[in-house]
């Protein structure tokens, strides 16, 4: 079938929904069907930030890439808004793809063109709920009340939710919050994926990294590696891994806790870190090509995962995968990747007991050892080979689902539409 995917956040942007895309796509393509993924275009400025040639990347991708004009959101050096006045270039390029599913996978303005299309056009949509703006429109929108916010961010959901043939959630706890909104539409849990084809080792490259990273950052020398990965972003909690390594280094001095990532939140957190006087034992790395993480990954002994509102926690899932053991707090996304103290430690929003999981696993090499093989068993359940087929027999139950409503019977259409 010819599958749409639209997203407004894509490589090279790096977090969890622009990694879900192309996973996905990637591996749709392989099995047979043909995907134009629909995303936003990027300043030559950012380009050059995160290291792409977005024009030769994309026509790297065996599948489609269709960007569309976009321009600088005010309040964020680094997010990009697709431009409303570009519907029609979107639509005239989707009637020449001839989409027969549409997937939705984010709610601005990418998003929102591949609903009016979808409607437009006659064709079911599929929309996965990766965002929960309720908690975190707050961030990118300081001037509304916490009620507003909420409110708002609920009504954006809602409005996706709604209009869809088919929801798909990554986790239970993220359908829980479908249902709490009074969608009585079925749901289904569909986890974020790992592409095995990102993480491939190379020992030149791991030179190359290492050349740079440890002779400009000193202090890294001879200490364990605490590593987070992600979005610089408020609504990471990413202070309270401050509190944290003020714990551990009471127990673990020769520690350093690494920040790999770009955000709007970034410049603040290193303010932060000078006025704590941990400058010494913080080190920001900044961007990196998802294909250099592995060896982030491999220079570390611990990856924390601080979060409270993420419904997915892709990397959390990429550092077991390596087999790096993880300390993260159970909420949202990770209380469904980890279900308990499965590849390292699940934990509460609790200082003093994360920074003790921590502490024991920079401590102990036998423990260490041991959630290193739990955590490289328990990533494979999340290996995008599994998980594509499923993603397909959604798509085909929302062509059930849209056609009847539109047609009747779709077993026709279906038959179709799923060569």
């Amino acid at each position: 079938m010819n599958i749409a995917m639209f997203t407004d956040s894509y490589l090279p942007r790096m977090n969890g929904i622009a990694i879900s895309v192309y996973s996905y796509a990637l591996e749709l393509t392989k099995i047979g069907h043909k995907v134009c993924v629909v995303c936003l275009e990027y300043s030559e400025k950012q380009q050059k930030f995160f290291f792409w040639d977005q024009k030769k990347e994309d026509l790297k991708t065996p599948f489609k890439v269709l960007r569309i004009p976009s321009t600088r959101l005010i309040w964020s050096k680094d997010e990009r808004l697709g431009r409303l006045d570009k519907w029609n270039f979107l639509k005239k390029e989707m009637d020449k793809f001839k989409p027969n599913i549409v997937h939705i996978n984010t709610e601005l303005v990418a998003g929102y063109f591949g609903v009016v299309y979808a409607l437009h056009r006659h064709i079911p949509y599929v929309f996965t709920f990766h965002t929960l703006w309720e908690d975190c429109l707050s961030n990118y929108a300081s001037f509304l009340s916490e009620k507003s916010s909420k409110k708002i961010g609920r009504c954006v959901s809602k409005f996706y939710l709604k209009r869809s043939s088919a929801i798909i959630a990554p986790t239970e706890c993220v359908a829980d919050i479908i249902r709490r909104y009074g969608i009585e539409k079925n749901v289904e849990i569909l986890p974020a994926s790992v592409s095995s084809g990102f993480f491939k080792y190379s020992f030149s490259k791991d030179l190359q990294i290492r050349s740079q990273l440890f002779p400009h950052n000193s202090s890294l020398i001879g200490k364990k590696i605490i590593l987070f990965v992600g979005r610089i972003s408020k609504e990471k909690n990413l202070c309270f891994l401050l509190d944290v390594l003020e714990k551990v280094l009471q127990k673990s001095p020769m520690t350093a806790l690494m920040f790999v990532g770009s955000g709007p939140y970034l410049d603040e957190l290193k303010k932060i870190v000078r006025e704590r006087n941990l400058s010494k034992s913080v080190i920001f790395t900044g961007h990196s090509a998802h294909q250099d993480l592995i060896y982030y990954y491999k220079y570390s002994t611990v990856f924390v995962f601080p979060s409270l509102t993420d419904t997915q926690g892709t990397v959390t899932v990429e550092a077991m995968s390596t087999g790096l053991p993880v300390v993260a707090i159970g909420q949202m996304g990770t209380l469904d990747i980890m279900r308990g103290d499965n590849g390292g430690f699940m934990v509460n929003n609790n200082v003093q007991e994360f920074a003790g999981r921590v502490v024991s696993l920079l401590n102990d090499p036998n423990l260490r050892r041991k959630k290193a093989d739990e955590a490289i068993e328990w990533a494979k359940q999340w290996s995008i080979e599994n998980l594509a087929p499923k993603l397909v027999e959604c798509y085909c139950r929302a062509l059930d689902t849209g056609c009847k409503n539109l047609f009747g019977n779709s077993s026709k259409f279906r038959k179709n539409a799923s060569k």
